[in-house]
């Protein structure tokens, strides 16, 4: 298939009229669309953006949680050959204005109900604008009779054409636009078939749209496989694990904090029926069982789930192990992923090898290697065409041999799969020359129970951890002034930097903690943990716990 719009054909033609996108309103009720459906809705997105005045290759920003009619936006933008450029929900007005500013946007289609953006907020008040429920609504007296025929004549998209411009979240410096054409995105697609067989998914989809993993896996692959796609907005745990249940739910994307999320609800509900201890003790004896029995042993938790939850695609982040054997003891198999918004697909584990911590290995049709300096480097269709108006960029980012640099660190297990330990421009460089990753030892106080860590160098020599207080907890308390819960939260920390001390080398063990004085690190709008100003935080702080 050349491009995404073949996909969609593709799909209609299979599955006409089965549901394909749902979407869950707060009261338990459902508006869906079938694939028929939706494909007419973005004959008429594309109709109307054209009637907007949009030529081939005009940038069209796009704001909005997600919708059936987001995604109908998404496809009558590339029918109307314009390039998508997604904003996510939580961007700064900061972030938002230059990302306007690089693409040169001239259109804005905007989300609509109580959990949509305010563009007066991000400076956008009197940017042209229209509802993404608009672009799509029932043609009116504006279409003329012959319009479908109209745009079935129009050019078609060539697969190289590129249709999405990406901006990085840029966790240092300025984002960057990457360039996503159609080739790009559907290799990553027919990866994604290699790695997950034929099956009935019926997804129930978290993570926004304006997030490409989502996109390419969630929605496109979802597609192209004939899936039943149900979008929940609420973030009330209690909504989702009812839209899970009665949309008997099979298979999720998502990152490792939704896993941590439903996993901290499941232990919750566990410890409030007094069977903790029997809960730990059956998982015990799951874990050697085939997945069938282990589903059975498990079936009121997953009766909660729908009673046909089978699979999630983590990736994003650092999955602690732990937490993957929790899912799998109860025989819900967790796939983990690892690539970046250039590479697409980079590497994945599958369901005959997903071991815990790795990240698998390459699939068919996508080259990976190691430099000297264990940076993970990738060649393939699924690559990105490059960083918009920015060739210097682009460059840079690829060796002259032509394979891209992730910027990330790895080396191999035994059999070949990848293992990650951290960002190379995070190394710390001891002063006995040793190389420290501070991702790799976060990891280690992660499964050591700290789930929120930045691990820096704050003189030469000196590894702290900068730690996450809980709620209630004071950062800069004395002791004789500290409550009861704030002195066993601190106990706790120093437990957990002890344990994880014992899973380091000598050159890798933290040497103090600090409370971090907010109640969250500052973070870019995908989550990602900004380090700069932490450092320079800890740098300047004379109150570490020893």
């Amino acid at each position: 298939m050349p491009t995404l719009l073949d996909l969609l054909a593709d799909a209609v033609a299979h599955h006409a009229e089965r549901t394909a996108l749902s979407l869950r309103h707060d009261d338990g009720s459902t508006t869906s669309w079938s694939y028929r459906e939706l494909d007419r809705r973005s004959r008429i997105a594309a109709w109307r953006l054209r009637a907007l005045g949009f030529e081939p290759g005009d940038r069209l920003l796009s704001w909005s949680p997600s919708t059936p009619e987001l995604p109908a936006a998404y496809f009558g933008a590339m029918r109307a050959r314009l390039i998508i450029v997604p904003l996510d929900l939580r961007m700064s007005p900061d972030a938002v204005e230059g990302i306007v500013s690089a693409s040169g946007a001239r259109h804005l289609i905007l989300g609509t109900g109580r959990d949509a953006p305010d563009p007066r907020e991000a400076g956008l008040g009197r940017f042209p604008t229209t509802s993404v429920d608009a672009l799509s609504a029932e043609p009116d007296d504006a279409f003329p009779s012959d319009w479908e025929a109209q745009l079935t004549a129009w050019p078609a998209p060539a697969a190289d054409e590129v249709f999405e411009l990406v901006f990085t979240s840029g966790t240092t410096g300025t984002p960057k636009g990457v360039m996503l054409a159609h080739d790009n995105v559907l290799a990553s697609i027919e990866t994604f078939h290699r790695i997950v067989p034929p099956m009935e998914h019926r997804l129930v989809s978290l993570l926004p749209l304006s997030h490409l993993l989502e996109q390419s896996v969630g929605l496109c692959h979802g597609l192209s496989v004939g899936a039943d796609i149900l979008y929940v907005r609420s973030r009330n745990p209690r909504v989702i694990f009812d839209a899970l249940r009665d949309h008997r739910v099979t298979s999720m994307v998502v990152v490792p904090q939704v896993l941590d999320l439903f996993w901290s609800a499941i232990e919750r509900e566990v410890a409030k029926r007094g069977r903790t201890a029997s809960f730990d003790r059956l998982r015990g004896v799951a874990r050697h069982l085939p997945v069938a029995l282990r589903r059975w042993l498990f079936k009121s938790v997953h009766a909660q789930l729908g009673g046909h939850f089978r699979l999630f695609l983590s990736a994003g982040a650092f999955l602690p192990p732990a937490l993957q054997q929790g899912w799998e003891d109860l025989g819900v198999t967790v796939l983990q992923g690892y690539g970046a918004t250039e590479t697409g697909t980079g590497s994945c584990t599958t369901l005959d090898d997903h071991g815990l911590g790795t990240v698998g290995r390459p699939p068919a049709g996508i080259e990976m290697r190691l430099a000297d300096d264990g940076e993970v480097q990738f060649r393939g269709s699924t690559l990105f065409k490059g960083y918009w108006n920015d060739p210097a960029a682009t460059a840079a980012a690829f060796t002259p041999d032509g394979w891209y640099r992730t910027g990330d660190i790895g080396h191999l297990d035994d059999a070949g799969r990848l293992i990650l330990s951290g960002r190379t421009k995070d190394i710390i460089v001891l002063p006995n020359g040793f190389n420290v990753y501070p991702e790799d030892i976060e990891n280690a106080l992660r499964i050591a129970g700290l789930r929120d860590s930045v691990v820096v160098e704050t003189r030469p020599g000196r590894i702290e951890a900068v730690v996450l207080s809980s709620a209630g907890a004071t950062a800069g308390a004395t002791a004789a002034h500290e409550s009861s819960d704030t002195a066993a939260m601190r106990a706790r920390i120093d437990r957990a930097v002890k344990a994880a001390n014992a899973t380091l080398g000598p050159n890798q063990r933290v040497q103090a903690w600090r409370l971090w004085p907010d109640e969250d690190f500052p973070r870019t709008h995908t989550f990602k943990i900004r380090r700069a100003p932490v450092r320079a935080w800890a740098i300047a702080d004379t109150s570490p716990v020893e």
